[in-house]
């Protein structure tokens, strides 16, 4: 049977996904599995959802959710068909006042909290993962985290959830109708549920076994508490789908209950010399009212000790060392202070190796978590190579942590793991250990089952411990379950799975297996590829800065697509191999925008976009390379020739009308696809007079107008162009400006960096920076560029510099329009013409240079309302890329857009003119360069 072919009765083509590349990118998720699905769909509605329900049942094929797929046990993952709801099902409403937030599946958990900021609320649930984690996974993990505990987990802050079962049959617990409907529609499941409710509350012993095992954190099997904690069938049903993993219903639709977002942090990074002496510090840290107790051996430190901003004496620390990240929370900075003193006073019983160092600068606090949010990637990225992460997440009760951990660490050197690392959540005795391995040879094979079968003998037997915390049982822990529950609790999950699921079509071996070897395969291998892929580890945080995630594939899949190439070409399997390679030219190559924000959420920086420039560079012929070095060599008369064709094309459009140029180059596309197709929002080249060379003895600044402005500076509606607005804002402000002679022709050399020719790149860069010496009078005055991405491409030249131009260089200050504005213009000026309510589209460029508050600093000076979108992004341009593939700009920008258009703005602003022209044929509003909101306000 062609699946994908008959999914298209149920489906439109374009969200059926059935290519070898789509199929190969997606049978991967954050854990150590891979299967390979049979087709990949995206629904946008629950009719769909019933429809495929109906197709699953008919033809007998699994059927899986995934939102994020950051899950960590194997659960997001099938060789059925794999369900994306990353892209439609994103809807989220707030209500009452945030005390409530209403979401589907596939917004991610970070999302969801911002959009309650403003109520001071959050969502309970807070895994390291929540920047990409979606809400999906979030109630279907019963994800904890860091400062909720038990009592604020996804189980106990859920109100209301709707849910389609397997049949199509779809409920609410927010209707009171749907509780008679479920017990006459779905007689059978609404019996059984009822059964096993009774027999629970007859068992004494199994009552109170349950009741104690979700005192602490426990993802292990079905939420048996369901049935303590809950009468009708109906509410019994929607808080077992918390925890099942996809393998009862689909969650549709949940309101969940929020919990206080303090606005006063109090955060310390404590050290101790044995990992036992912090685990001894934990019940007091507790008593004295820390939210949040992280622990990190020495081990995982030393993963992280080399990042900028980490405490120096982390290096320094003896190998027996450990650490605990706390943080205190309140409402006021009357309380915070009195907790954190509260702790001092008694802080000398603890067995510290330095008295404590708190910080309230949020920076200093935001990198610290993200410090240990990424702790699982960054010692991922170290291990060897071709290696797999094993990342297993267990629970102690907390008075016995500190032995439970060294008996583990015995089991380490027992079966060789010497570089393993535990981390977690000490305050609620939830340990997370990594390992890794090859699983390459049977005896290496051998070796992990024998380890799991001694961690399960010490975490259940010894400890009466929790197999799985919070990460989900999986396929990871699904031959354990009844080790951990016992064979009358295991025999009601197995029970509950056979009402709700009869045929074992939604997502099968997932904490229901047989096969007490299920956890040993579909082991994920991770072949040495190059330097950028083995580090990665596949944790998927990238993925929602991509720009091209809702239309080709995402960093964490362009390297699973490159692991493939690998594994194909190792196997000697060359039909495959060419079939991924011509699909993989356009997918990972062509619409990648290189803008390198996938690295600013990647806990060990790889960036996607570099490995691109890369694979672009080494994809050049030699005749392609000579080509692009002549064009840089005679850039002068590119300018000039892109100016006519601007001036050319702008004049055909006056004559036979405003799309006329964007329907020539289209047609010409059909033949000639590397043609760029032209956009309504190009306006005729700018006059360049005013760009008569200035000196004086007194300037203050050098000013550099980029290339792009030079073609493309003039905006619709304005009479002055970009050039003509820098200057008068720094006439406005007193600003003396130097303007350097011999402009035409020069270039950042940000075309060729991001194309991958390498010749015409070092030349550009160094022609420039060799120009920037000369200019800035041997680098006594700071150089200022009106267009951000230019700038952040001069910051990064170096490694392509000749040695006498990277001395050159090392003396040069650069800045963007951005910088200039805030650091030079805003001290000297009052805003006299100020905005109402203006929109912001803040650039990659700005986020990789850290630099967002300043813009945002210096749209607050001359607006009384600065909007800038929750959905913000890359745009896709990438200089010319969206030329190239507006598709991927079209969808990059789709959110962001979206969200736009829902208010009107008295003005729309950014700092990168080719941005400017995505937004604005995006939003339908004129993006102009903050320049001039700037020069209208003075």
């Amino acid at each position: 049977m062609n699946i994908a072919h008959e999914l298209k009765n149920i489906l439109p083509d374009n969200r059926i996904k059935s290519r070898y590349i789509d199929l190969i990118s997606y049978a991967s998720d954050a854990g150590f599995y891979h299967l390979v699905p049979q087709a990949v769909v995206q629904p946008i509605g629950e009719k769909e959802i019933v429809a495929l329900f109906r197709f699953s049942q008919q033809h007998r094929i699994p059927l899986v959710f995934r939102t994020g797929g950051t899950s960590l046990s194997g659960q997001s993952i099938t060789d059925g068909i794999l369900v994306d709801l990353s892209q439609y099902w994103n809807k989220i409403q707030i209500e009452e006042n945030g005390q409530a937030v209403r979401v589907q599946p596939g917004i991610t958990g970070a999302m969801v909290n911002t959009y309650l900021k403003k109520h001071a609320r959050k969502i309970g649930p807070d895994p390291s993962s929540i920047n990409s984690a979606m809400m999906g996974g979030i109630l279907s993990n019963n994800s904890s985290g860091m400062c909720c505990g038990v009592a604020l987990n996804s189980y106990h802050t859920t109100r209301y959830i709707k849910f389609i079962l397997p049949d199509g049959n779809t409920f609410s617990t927010e209707h009171k109708n749907d509780y008679a409907r479920f017990e006459m529609e779905c007689a059978p499941l609404f019996v059984s549920l009822a059964d096993f409710r009774d027999r629970i509350a007859a068992d004494q012993a199994l009552h109170d076994r349950i009741r104690q095992k979700y005192q602490t954190k426990n993802t292990v099997g079905y939420a048996l508490n369901a049935f303590i904690d809950y009468h009708h069938p109906l509410d019994i049903m929607a808080h077992l789908l918390i925890g099942a993993e996809g393998t009862l219903a689909f969650i549709a639709e949940a309101v969940m209950d929020t919990v206080p977002d303090y606005a006063y942090k109090s955060t310390a990074l404590l050290y101790f010399p044995t990992i036992y002496a912090a685990c001894q510090a934990i019940v007091p840290l507790t008593n004295a009212g820390a939210l949040m107790v992280e622990l990190m051996d020495r081990a995982s430190l030393r993963a992280v000790e080399d990042m900028d901003g980490m405490p120096a004496i982390v290096k320094t620390l003896p190998e027996t060392a450990a650490a605990l990240l706390i943080e205190f929370q309140e409402e006021t900075q009357a309380a915070l202070d009195a907790r954190v003193n509260g702790f001092m006073a008694s802080a000398t019983s603890l067995d510290m190796s330095e008295p404590p160092v708190f910080t309230t600068n949020p920076a200093e606090q935001a990198f610290f978590w993200k410090v240990r949010k990424g702790l699982f990637p960054a010692v991922g990225a170290v291990r060897a190579s071709g290696t797999t992460v094993i990342l297993e997440d267990i629970a102690f009760p907390v008075a016995k942590l500190g032995d439970a951990i060294l008996d583990l660490q015995k089991l380490f050197v027992q079966y060789n793991y010497l570089n393993a690392i535990i981390f977690g959540h000490a305050k609620d005795g939830n340990i997370h250990f990594v390992v890794t391995q090859s699983f390459n040879t049977p005896d290496e094979v051998t070796r992990y089952e024998l380890f799991m079968q001694d961690v399960v003998a010490l975490v259940v037997n010894k400890y009466d411990g929790t197999l799985k915390a919070e990460h989900g049982t999986g396929r990871n822990m699904a031959p354990f379950v009844e080790t951990e529950w016992g064979g009358d609790a295991y025999e009601i999950m197995k029970k509950v799975k056979e009402a709700a699921d009869p045929h074992n079509l939604l997502n099968p071996g997932v904490i229901i297996n047989p096969d007490a070897r299920a956890h040993l395969k579909h082991l994920k291998e991770l072949p040495t590829v190059e330097e950028e892929v083995d580090r990665c580890i596949e944790c998927g945080y990238c993925e929602h800065k991509c720009p091209s995630r809702d239309i080709t594939t995402t960093p964490r899949r362009r390297i699973v697509i490159r692991r493939a190439l690998k594994q194909l070409q190792k196997n000697g399997d060359k039909a495959n191999y060419k079939v991924l390679l011509d699909q993989y030219q356009y997918d990972v190559l062509e619409t990648c925008a290189v803008d390198g924000l996938c690295a600013t959420a990647c806990p060990v920086d790889i960036n996607t976009g570099d490995l691109v420039k890369r694979l672009r560079r080494e994809n050049h012929s030699a005749t392609a390379n000579k080509f692009a070095l002549q064009v840089a060599k005679h850039f002068k008369t590119v300018e000039w020739a892109a100016r006519t064709a601007i001036q050319v094309g702008t004049g055909i459009n006056q004559v036979f009308g405003a799309k006329a140029m964007t329907n020539l180059t289209k047609g010409i596309r059909s033949i000639i696809p590397s043609v760029p197709l032209w956009s309504t929002q190009l306006s005729p080249a700018p006059k360049l007079n005013i760009l008569q060379p200035r000196q004086s003895a007194d300037a203050s600044i050098v000013y550099f107008p980029a290339c792009i402005s030079r073609m493309l500076g003039t905006y619709e509606g304005k009479s002055k162009n970009l050039m003509e607005t820098f200057l008068s804002v720094c006439d406005k402000a007193g600003i003396s400006v130097v303007v350097p002679d011999n402009l035409s022709g020069t270039c950042c050399s940000q075309i060729f960096s991001s194309k991958g020719y390498k010749d015409a790149y070092q030349h550009t860069a160094n022609h420039i920076i060799d120009k920037l010496w000369n200019d800035t009078r041997q680098g006594t005055l700071p150089v200022v560029i009106d267009v951000s991405s230019c700038a952040y491409t001069l910051h990064h030249v170096r490694p392509t510099l000749t040695d006498a131009n990277k001395q050159k260089f090392d003396q040069l200050q650069i800045l963007d329009a951005v910088d200039f504005l805030h650091d030079f213009v805003l001290p000297k000026v009052t805003a006299v013409n100020k905005k109402k309510s203006i929109a912001l589209h803040p650039v990659c460029s700005l986020e990789k240079m850290k630099t967002g508050h300043k813009f945002v600093r210096v749209a607050q000076f001359f607006a009384e309302e600065v909007i800038v979108p929750k959905n913000a992004g890359c745009c896709g341009m990438a200089g010319d890329r969206g030329f190239l593939f507006p598709e991927l700009t079209a969808s990059a920008t789709r959110p962001e857009s979206m969200e736009v258009k829902c208010n009107e703005h008295d003005g729309y602003y950014s700092s990168t003119k080719t941005c400017e022209i995505a937004m604005s044929a995006a939003v339908k509003k004129n993006y102009e360069s903050v320049l001039y909101l700037v020069d209208e306000g003075l």
